[in-house]
C-alpha cells in the first residue's frame, strides 16, 4: 500500500470498532428515562433558544421530566372538576378551575388568562341578602292546655 492512502473500509462496519455485528436499534432518550415528553426536542430547543452557550446532557431529561409532571397534575386536577360538572371531556373552564383552587398551581400561573375560562365562582358577602333579627330566634309553639 502506498504512503498516504487510504485503507479500504470494510462493509457494514460503519465506522464502528470490533468488528461489523448487527446494528442495534435506536432507543430514544425519552425510553431510556421512562419518560413521555420528548428529552431530544427539549434539547434542540434549549440550545436553539441561546439560554446558554453550553447545554448539559442532564438538563433536557431534567425539564422534561418537570414538565411532564406539571402536565400530568394539571391534567388530573381538570379531570377531577370534569368530573365534578358531570362531564366526560375537559374544557377550558375545567383547566381555569384546577388552577385557581391549587395554591400552587395558582401561584405558578397567576399572570396566566385562560381563554373561555371565565372566573371562579365567588359573590361577596356584602352582597348577599341579609337576616333579619327575626329569623334568627326560633319561633315558639305555645300549646293552650284546656
Amino acid at each position: 500500500m502506498e504512503p498516504g492512502a487510504k485503507a479500504p473500509k470494510k462493509a457494514g462496519a460503519a465506522g464502528r470498532r470490533g468488528g461489523g455485528g448487527p446494528k442495534k436499534k435506536a432507543v430514544s432518550r425519552s425510553v431510556k428515562a421512562g419518560l413521555q415528553f420528548p428529552v431530544g426536542r427539549i434539547g434542540r430547543y434549549l440550545k436553539l433558544g441561546r439560554y446558554a452557550k453550553r447545554v448539559g446532557s442532564g438538563a433536557p431529561v431534567y425539564l422534561a421530566a418537570v414538565l411532564e409532571y406539571l402536565a400530568a397534575e394539571l391534567l388530573e386536577l381538570a379531570g377531577n372538576a370534569a368530573k365534578d360538572n358531570k362531564r366526560n371531556r375537559i374544557i377550558p373552564r375545567h383547566l381555569l378551575l384546577a388552577i385557581r383552587n391549587d395554591q400552587e398551581l395558582g401561584k405558578l400561573l397567576s399572570g396566566v388568562t385562560i381563554a373561555h375560562g371565565g372566573v371562579l365562582p365567588n359573590i361577596n358577602p356584602v352582597l348577599l341578602p341579609k337576616k333579619t333579627a327575626a329569623a334568627k330566634e326560633p319561633k315558639l309553639i305555645c300549646v293552650a292546655s284546656a
